[in-house]
């Protein structure tokens, strides 16, 4: 078990260093080499069936969960599972991940917490497996704890569905020495305000609804993500240069994917119409912590959300959802309506 924090971050890291390929969209191999190396006890508390209702029971805040935590597992158990977590996402993807399981630590400090505080815990991060992995039927995994919220499902072989996807950052730019300076959502934060200042005034009005920013994203823990009708600027509103920040912005959110999930996403948001893409913010339009802002980009195909007003507008909190498809919806709906049964309990 890992008892001292610094021993698990030096393992991860070298974990993390480590170049896999040739894995694909099959992440079945990976899954059931995490499985093969839990006793019986972790196994259970790891697995469930696949159309348990613990499947959807995600949240980004910090409470029990369901799952095994790097508290539970050895350095090989570790392994298995930062392994699978690896493969589903791109470094940029796993970088962040590993940043947020740190940001506890600071945590602690900002908070006056005791060095073994479970509240804010780097190792409190919870892994799932829902149904059994396969290259021919339906399966699942999770990762999740405070600020993270990975979920991907999977079929005959082919990750289906990678939303909801949440990343957060609390503080959103560290101001102790352990880590200061530190800003894990820096892009997310930069190029909304880039792409907000490049809006000339008439486009400037119609991109910023209102002057206050929301508590938190809209949408929080929705089962179903709820924000059906954009607000904001159009796509076809913008010049070819705004059109080009704005296709970056999206596309670095879905970088945090691995490349095929990535490439499918991007063309969904594509075969959806890029004229359909809005761009929505809320709030002030400075960049600095004390200035609580939002924005959001929307089409038919998903939805990502950006929120910084807790903590003196310094905490992050943002979100993917595929407006279709999250948690595999759309297509294992289509894949049991053609007369597939669901997974066995």
């Amino acid at each position: 078990m890992y008892s001292n924090p610094k021993v698990f971050f030096l393992a991860l890291f070298s974990i993390l260093c480590v170049q896999f390929n040739g894995f694909g969209q099959d992440l079945s191999g990976l899954a059931n080499d995490f499985i093969k190396v839990l006793p019986e006890e972790l196994k259970h508390k790891a697995s469930f069936p696949f159309d348990h209702s613990e499947r959807f029971n995600w949240h980004f805040i910090p409470r029990d969960r369901k799952g095994i935590t790097f508290h539970d597992m050895n350095e090989n158990q570790t392994k298995a599972a930062l392994s699978l977590m690896r493969a589903s996402l791109s470094e940029q993807g796993e970088e962040k991940a590993k940043a947020i399981f740190e940001l506890e630590n600071v945590l602690r400090i900002v908070e006056n917490r005791p060095p073994n505080d479970t509240y804010r815990d780097p190792l409190n991060y919870y892994f799932s497996i829902f149904g059994d992995p396969s290259s021919t039927k339906e399966w699942g995994w999770r990762l999740e704890g405070h600020h993270l919220s990975l979920n991907f499902s999977s079929l005959k072989g082919e990750l289906i569905s990678a939303t909801p996807t949440f990343f957060g950052s609390n503080p959103a730019i560290v101001q102790v020495d352990l880590h200061r300076g530190k800003q894990v959502l820096k892009k997310e934060t930069d190029m909304g305000f880039a792409f907000l200042q490049s809006l000339d005034d008439s486009q400037s009005k119609i991109a910023v609804y209102t002057d206050k920013a929301p508590g938190d994203i809209l949408t929080s823990n929705d089962r179903k993500a709820t924000l059906q009708n954009p607000k904001g600027i159009g796509y076809n509103q913008l010049n070819a240069n705004q059109k080009k920040m704005l296709e970056e912005l999206v596309h670095y959110y879905l970088s945090n994917y691995n490349s095929e999930t990535r490439d499918a996403l991007w063309e969904k948001v594509k075969s959806s119409g890029l004229d359909e893409l809005y761009f929505a913010w809320a709030g002030s339009q400075v960049n600095e912590i004390g200035q609580p802002h939002y924005y959001r980009i929307q089409c038919p195909a998903i939805l990502i959300e950006y929120d910084n007003v807790q903590n003196n507008a310094n905490h992050v909190h943002t979100v993917v959802r595929d407006l279709t498809n999250d948690f595999g919806d759309d297509i294992l709906g289509n894949h049991y309506t053609n007369g597939h049964s669901h997974a066995s309990e």
